[in-house]
């Protein structure tokens, strides 16, 4: 059974930054992240393999958002900067054992939520 569970969600102000934190109950390939805004349809962030070695972001969030993981403790972390009004969403871990993977992660958290208004 792999159980996601999120952490770091709030209100920030624009220009701000925030650090989200999943954990998993189990061992996992490729861990990520994908986000849902009022009135959007769910879209992909980011995704992270078990090494770091294949990393991947979504084109809006590129230079701003950074994914990494510990293994050791079975935790994945998306550090937000530079946020805007458009980064508001929920935001939920994503695992599939298929690392590189960008439209339908098989196992997904509750989700967060983020919202960034001054």
């Amino acid at each position: 059974q792999v159980q996601l569970t999120e952490h770091g969600g709030g209100l920030v102000h624009p220009g701000g930054s925030l650090r989200l934190s999943c954990s998993a109950s189990f061992y996992i390939n490729g861990m990520g992240w994908f986000r849902q805004g009022p009135g959007r349809e769910r879209e992909f962030v980011a995704v992270i393999n078990y090494s770091g070695s294949t990393i991947l972001y979504a084109d809006s969030v590129k230079g701003r958002f950074t994914i990494s993981r510990d293994n050791s403790k079975k935790m994945v972390y998306l550090e937000m900067n530079n946020l805007g009004p458009e980064d508001t969403a929920v935001y939920y871990c994503t695992a599939d054992p298929v690392a590189g993977g960008t439209t339908n992660p098989k196992y997904w958290g509750q989700g967060t939520q983020v919202t960034v208004s001054s």
